[in-house]
């Protein structure tokens, strides 16, 4: 019989979700229900509200949030932008991301633990039901490493078919921030071949849901997202962290151990145990699988179960709590931390402008997005009245939530005059573009050699909307 060949250990682990034998490592960790996470649950269930509730909120007859990549529109909260607001749309996202250096600057990984998705979702809907169905943390392993007997088939079909209904679910509130659920209901009633487009992307999008808080959970955290590595450039000595107190906890020693020391005098040169007992609770409640009492480390997503299963061992061994705590790398080594410091105000002030920026944009932005240009073709033409005239393009956008009229008009120079190719007034709908053309035609002896500049404006319901300017071309 031919034996398999030895597995090769690595010496050391790599990341907390892979055995030395390159295998996955699966979590099972045990939640401490202290004030912490209390505190979270309350946050996450109020998180998970606004998200589900958010798309069927609307302002000023559009949804809340509308990212329709389709028509290129996007909708924040009753202002929608287009891709012509570029500066508007780049101000924006600037505002995101310096609001993202600046929190973490702060506050270190709190968002991680406290208010993304991926840790939200995971730990306050789909590891509780798996506990409800599969049982705690150890009944689960011993599962996962059984036979395949008839009640863990049981068990596990229960459990994914639950998470199959709820990743479903997830799928379509997550699609409708892009297509609304008006649009998204009447695709639903809709057979596959009338919609065979949404049936696909709602099979892509409930998989990868699915697949990522069925089967990936904390590799998204450790593995995939980005941010764990961005954390080491936009946090420093003074940002908050979560913690172990070295100072405090050091020389570890179980309640066994210190019982055989019996007696420790201080005075004769006898080191003390620290106030860690070695538990080693705070590993078994960490959800990426880390040992807190290491430093800090890039799988930790501050989502202070350490600080809750710490906090409930203090008490029982009649020690202070906060061996495990927010804190800062100075304020463990006994340094002041400091709040204002340079990389502080420089991401406040920026963000100050920044935001100012673009509340100013906001404000000074008009109804009617207007893009004047040029027609194709030749510069400009002689009627067989002898007048010069000027064909122009207009791109116009309604930025209202109604559809509205509007007239053309020259304002400058006076004896200039317009006419609108198509229909006048111009239909305006709510959000759409229209594009027309115009023909401006001059009288020769009005027109000084070679041009000269012309003001337009556009009104609806007598008022004056937008007074584009383009300069006429005639001859030398």
């Amino acid at each position: 019989m031919n034996t398999p060949p030895p597995v090769l250990e690595s010496p050391e682990a790599v990341l907390t979700t892979l055995g030395r034998d390159g295998k996955r490592r699966w979590m099972y960790p045990t939640p401490s229900k202290g004030s912490k996470y209390r505190a979270r649950q309350v946050l996450g269930w109020a998180l998970i509200a606004f998200f589900v509730g958010l798309p069927w909120v609307k302002i000023g007859g559009r949804p809340a949030i509308l990212l329709d990549i389709a028509a290129r529109e996007f909708t924040f909260f009753g202002l929608t932008l287009h891709p012509t607001d570029t500066l508007l749309l780049m101000v924006f996202l600037l505002t995101v991301l310096l609001s993202v250096f600046f929190v973490t600057a702060l506050f270190g990984r709190v968002w991680c633990g406290w208010g993304c998705p991926q840790t939200v979702y995971l730990e306050f809907v789909y590891r509780p039901i798996e506990r409800l169905i599969e049982g705690k943390e150890g009944a689960r392993r011993k599962l996962d490493q059984g036979p395949w007997t008839r009640e863990k088939m049981i068990r596990k079909g229960l459990k994914y078919g639950v998470f199959l209904l709820i990743s479903l679910f997830l799928a379509h509130t997550f699609v409708a921030y892009f297509v609304g659920w008006e649009r998204l209901l009447e695709w639903m009633g809709k057979s596959p071949a009338e919609a065979p487009g949404y049936f696909v992307m709602m099979i892509l999008t409930t998989a990868l849901v699915y697949f990522d808080f069925g089967f990936f959970r904390e590799q998204m955290c450790t593995i995939t997202c980005p941010y764990a590595r961005f954390q080491s450039v936009l946090m420093d000595r003074n940002s908050l962290i979560v913690s172990y107190d070295p100072n405090r906890g050091e020389p570890r020693g179980t309640a066994r151990a210190r019982k055989q020391a019996g007696p420790l005098n201080l005075e004769d040169g006898t080191v003390s145990f620290g106030d860690c007992v070695d538990c080693g609770a705070c590993v078994r409640t960490c959800p990426t699988g880390i040992d807190i009492r290491e430093g800090l480390q890039m799988e930790c997503v501050a989502c202070t179960q350490c600080i809750d299963a710490c906090n409930e061992i203090m008490d029982a061994v009649d020690k202070p709590r906060g061996l495990i705590r927010f804190t800062s790398e100075n304020a463990l080594d006994q340094k002041p931390t400091r709040v204002a410091r340079p990389r502080v105000l420089a991401y406040g002030v920026i963000l100050v402008l920044l935001s100012a920026t673009f509340v100013g944009l906001v404000i000074n932005r008009g109804p009617l997005e207007v893009d004047l240009a040029r027609a194709s073709g030749t510069t400009y033409q002689i009627t067989n009245d002898g007048d010069v005239a000027n064909r122009l393009r207009f791109r116009l956008r309604n930025r209202t939530a109604e559809e509205v009229h509007a007239e053309v008009r020259v304002v400058s120079p006076e004896a200039a005059s317009v006419q609108v190719v198509g229909q006048h007034p111009i239909l305006l709908p709510a959000g759409d573009p229209v594009r027309i053309e115009v023909w401006i035609t001059m009288p020769p002896e009005e027109m000084p050699s070679g041009g000269m500049p012309l003001t337009l404006e556009l009104v609806v319901d007598g008022e004056v909307w937008a007074t584009p300017s383009i300069g006429l071309m005639g001859p030398q």
